[in-house]
């Protein structure tokens, strides 16, 4: 069927060094990554909130692309290192999707912030990307098709293939989260106390061979 054209120049970027910073004479804490993309070499420093920036462009931009959620924010307990580590284990494989999409790793706000090391730059582009006006259905414009003659039929015959596909994925995805909606209810309630009573059960039991006089 279908399919995204392969990106012309596929990189990898690798996420470490999660370092605690702060600003504002210490008013202000934070922690920044190191992030260096493999076709440059050069690394750059991002905080959480930068790539929460990039997440809401790709959202907003690209809203025929699944894109997958960052880890999510957390009030509490932000700089401890299990933490930290956990965050930054889900940031590089959020990463290494996004440098994998042959479109979503072309996006010029993706390159954006993958490569600028300047602050005044930084916000420039940071604001150019939000000006962009192709999004949400505008991006159908920077599509192209084919140069070569396309047989009607058969591309009638691909589009209603690929229709009923997306409804059958809606529909079981639908389907998908009531079950496991209904499975975490259940869980919540019911379930619980019968886990509980089950692990009352092997609690018994492991009393019963203390009680077992050594041999």
């Amino acid at each position: 069927g279908p399919g995204w054209k392969e990106s012309p120049q596929p990189f990898s970027c690798s996420i470490e060094d999660p370092t605690k910073q702060t600003k504002f004479k210490g008013i202000k804490t934070y922690i920044s990554y190191r992030v260096t993309p493999s076709h440059t070499g050069r690394p750059v420093y991002r905080r959480y909130k930068h790539f929460d920036w990039l997440y809401n462009r790709l959202l907003h931009k690209f809203t025929v692309i699944s894109v997958p959620h960052l880890p999510e924010k957390q009030a509490t307990g932000r700089f401890e290192e299990d933490f930290i580590e956990k965050r930054k284990r889900r940031l590089i494989l959020w990463m290494n999707h996004m440098t994998s999409h042959p479109v979503l790793s072309q996006y010029e706000g993706f390159e954006h912030f993958l490569m600028c090391a300047d602050d005044k730059q930084w916000k420039l582009g940071k604001r150019r990307a939000e000006k962009d006006e192709m999004v949400g259905a505008h991006f159908m414009l920077t599509l192209q098709i084919p140069n070569e003659h396309q047989d009607l039929q058969d591309v009638e015959e691909r589009i209603d293939t690929f229709k009923a596909f997306a409804k059958k994925m809606d529909d079981s995805v639908m389907q998908l989260t009531h079950v496991a909606s209904e499975l975490v209810r259940k869980h919540l309630g019911g379930f619980r106390k019968e886990f509980q009573r089950l692990g009352n059960s092997f609690q018994s039991i492991s009393q019963a061979f203390m009680l077992d006089p050594p041999h």
